[in-house]
């Protein structure tokens, strides 16, 4: 899937939205704040945990034609392959019909929240398409007679269940080229009832804990569907004493779903944080989503080998003072970012972004969301005491390129001669080659604009060390 529209005209309307969008954030700079065991977590979409993947580009396709405007368009439309970092192959079809495939974008298991699919009420039929056909039902003969559309190859199979949940994806007026694939589309379309949402290979709940020395920091909860995973504590940690355990006090060096594990930090330790990773293999619930930190399309599961998972938390400790600890999620619904701050410590811990100061108080959580526009790139570095630094970053993509694009003017299509399998999707009119694909020119731009959003905006953070400080702070 790339997009029916010109890239350069996309690109320039990306840039001026995301170019104002910086500009009229109102994010205030300043300086770092330093301080002993000073620690940074870079986090992005990876923070949520499950399997993390490179896009290879197609692998079992057909066509199919969109018709759209008046205009009809060819596309590819099939079966994409990951890589999964560690080892596994993961099988996925795409759910943003119009944008374009990243040339080897990097994708992280993603909750339905984050994703378009958390604001489409048909993302349950989605997944029982892809429970109920290619490549999980690879009986295709069976397949065919129950969709009543004789022969049927694999490129067919495919094809017709893209286009089906393109149809639901992306409300896209679509038909698969094939008769058999057509076939295939229609019956699934039509047969397809609503399944919730699979529940994640592997994440840790919180993903972030704070507390001081002397105390276990936690619980983080494990949910997996792995049968067993490897605890690893940092060597760092380790080192200076702080030691991964059970409630009892056990070191624990494995887990399963519902384990629930702690960072033991003594008593004489040094302010400073540590980070635990939690990782194993399983195979990946068809129906997750993946997204990229990148402007490359989402993709929904279809097949998985046996995959590595991993999942990482982060502890973070004072004797005194604000103890903060932070994680981020995106939130489709809201139109931003939620970011989770827990403040374990004895002070407020204040943070400002976006123009809003925020205000943690002692010894409470809080979940502020932070609006973004649709498209945009963020990078947000969160800074506090001791050191403490948190960094945030991603892209927001919560719509179909058709919903985000409905109301904009003078879109053009741009073609080629050139096919490439490379992206699923693509435009031309009918009875012409595919549209141009591969790598997309919206990457330095979206890069730019996060460079843009630090220089521009920033991130002031207000340390809470003395409360008649931070209750002078009238906002």
């Amino acid at each position: 899937m790339f997009s029916v529209f010109s890239r350069a005209g996309r690109r320039g309307r990306v840039t001026a939205r995301l170019a104002a969008a910086a500009l009229a954030s109102g994010l205030v700079a300043t300086g770092a704040i330093s301080g002993a065991g000073a620690a940074v977590a870079d986090d992005g979409v990876r923070e949520q945990g499950g399997a993390s993947a490179t896009i290879s580009g197609l692998e079992t396709y057909g066509e199919a034609v969109v018709h759209r405007d008046g205009q009809d368009e060819k596309v590819s439309a099939g079966l994409f392959r990951m890589t999964v970092d560690g080892g596994g192959t993961l099988q996925t079809y795409c759910i943003d019909l119009h944008n374009p495939t990243q040339t080897e974008a990097k994708y992280q298991e993603t909750p339905w929240s984050g994703t378009s699919l958390g604001g489409n009420p048909a993302a349950g039929k989605i997944r029982w398409i892809l429970q109920n056909s290619y490549p999980q039902v690879n009986d295709l003969a069976a397949l065919a007679r129950k969709a009543r559309t004789g022969s049927l190859t694999e490129q067919d199979a495919a094809a017709g269940t893209q286009v089906a949940i393109w149809r639901y994806s992306d409300q896209a007026d679509v038909d698969a080229v094939s008769p058999a694939a057509e076939k295939l589309a229609d019956y699934l379309h039509k047969s397809a009832r609503s399944l919730t949402e699979p529940q994640a290979s592997l994440t840790l709940s919180p993903q972030a804990v704070s507390g001081h020395p002397g105390e276990r920091l936690g619980p983080v909860t494990v949910h997996t569907n792995a049968e067993s995973l490897t605890v690893t504590p940092p060597a760092e940690a380790a080192a200076g004493g702080v030691k991964v355990v059970d409630k009892d006090g056990t070191p624990v060096t494995s887990a399963t779903d519902g384990s629930r594990i702690y960072f033991d930090v003594p008593a004489d330790a040094a302010s400073g944080s540590a980070a635990l990773t939690v990782q194993g293999s399983t195979t990946v619930p068809v129906g997750r989503a993946f997204a990229s930190d990148t402007r490359s399309q989402t993709q929904v599961l279809a097949g998985s080998s046996e995959s590595t998972v991993s999942a990482t938390a982060t502890a973070t400790w004072a004797k005194e003072g604000a103890v903060p600890a932070l994680y981020a999620r995106k939130n489709c619904a809201a139109g931003g970012v939620d970011i989770t701050a827990t403040n374990k410590g004895d002070e407020p811990f204040s943070f400002r972004l976006m123009g809003t100061r925020h205000t943690i108080p002692a010894e409470s959580s809080r979940t502020v969301t932070i609006p973004l526009q649709e498209d945009q790139a963020y990078d947000f570095t969160i800074k506090g005491p001791n050191g403490f630094e948190k960094r945030l970053r991603g892209v927001l993509d919560c719509k179909t390129a058709s919903a985000a694009t409905a109301a904009d003017d003078g879109l053009t299509t741009q073609t080629t001669t050139q096919p490439s399998p490379a992206s699923v999707g693509g435009t031309g009119t009918a009875g012409t080659d595919l549209a141009e694909t591969g790598s997309s020119n919206a990457t330095p731009v979206i890069a730019g604009i996060a460079i843009v959003l630090v220089l521009v905006g920033g991130v002031s953070v207000v340390l809470g060390r003395k409360k008649k400080a931070s209750s002078s702070d009238g906002e």
